[in-house]
């Protein structure tokens, strides 16, 4: 499923709520529940636009090193495998 809006969209939408425009007046505006809006401050709170890019980086990465993990993982166990057999 695609995501309607970006995190940065996200957060622009958030800003004007912390703008002082009504949850409800925004959840119109973007067509959004207000329900959506408040899962959107519990998950993004108080980030900028920088900060969705960091989070970005750092999720990338994160799938990177478990990706190491798990190769290194299979060779370990292969190579334990060879090894335990008698020759």
């Amino acid at each position: 499923m695609k995501k309607r809006y970006t995190e940065e969209q996200i957060v622009r939408i958030l800003d004007e709520v912390r703008g002082g425009k009504s949850i409800a007046e925004v959840g119109r505006q973007y067509g959004v529940s207000e329900q959506t809006i408040h899962r959107w401050k519990a998950k993004f709170g108080e980030m900028g636009s920088s900060d969705v890019k960091r989070l970005k980086e750092l999720e990338e990465e994160n799938r990177r090193l478990k990706n190491i993990v798990a190769q290194q993982a299979l060779d370990n166990a292969a190579l334990k495998d060879l090894l335990s057999k008698n020759w």
